[in-house]
């Protein structure tokens, strides 16, 4: 097929050629790109840099020392034995660069809220209003780490505590 142009050359002629061209141009700097990347090492430093170059580079990966607060919980609505409602978030801390670790606290979110409601609503109806804190956080660490199998958690942190009293008021 024979393209020629002429002054009468239809312009779906002239688009045709056009887009012809610019396939051919694009098809062209894939390859001397192509070319080129197989040739470098790899090792080597770019040879065009867009935007401005930052001074100093951010780490892509978490530092050693990272450590983030696990709260996916949420807060707890729990049960008690006297008909109070306690609520409760829990939270603590894990090391962000142990995924796996990570994975398997995200996997046992509904176990660790069992485990605390069962805690909780387990306690005698005395103990509720004088809850020992400290006791409380022990023990629950204790059942949380009882069912982890890829690291331990140190610590727990208890907030927004607080009971709700349900017991039934008399009308005056």
């Amino acid at each position: 097929m024979k393209i020629t142009i002429t002054p009468e050359a239809k312009p779906s002629q002239l688009l045709y050629i056009g887009l012809l061209s610019l396939a051919g141009v694009l098809v062209l700097l894939l390859l001397i790109g192509t070319i080129i990347g197989v040739a470098r090492s790899s090792g080597s430093k770019p040879l065009v840099r867009l935007g401005k170059q930052a001074k100093t580079t951010a780490k892509t990966t978490a530092p050693d020392d990272d450590i983030r607060v696990f709260s996916g919980l949420g807060r707890l609505r729990i049960s008690l034995s006297n008909s109070s409602t306690l609520i409760l978030s829990i939270a603590f801390p894990y090391p962000a660069q142990d995924t796996a670790f990570t994975e398997e606290l995200a996997a046992r979110i509904s176990d660790f809220k069992s485990l605390a409601a069962g805690y909780f609503s387990a306690l005698p109806a005395d103990q509720i209003t004088n809850l020992d804190e400290e006791a409380a956080k022990q023990e629950i660490l204790t059942r949380y780490n009882a069912i982890l199998r890829l690291g331990q958690i140190r610590t727990i942190y208890f907030s927004d505590m607080m009971v709700i009293d349900g017991t039934p008021q008399s009308n005056r």
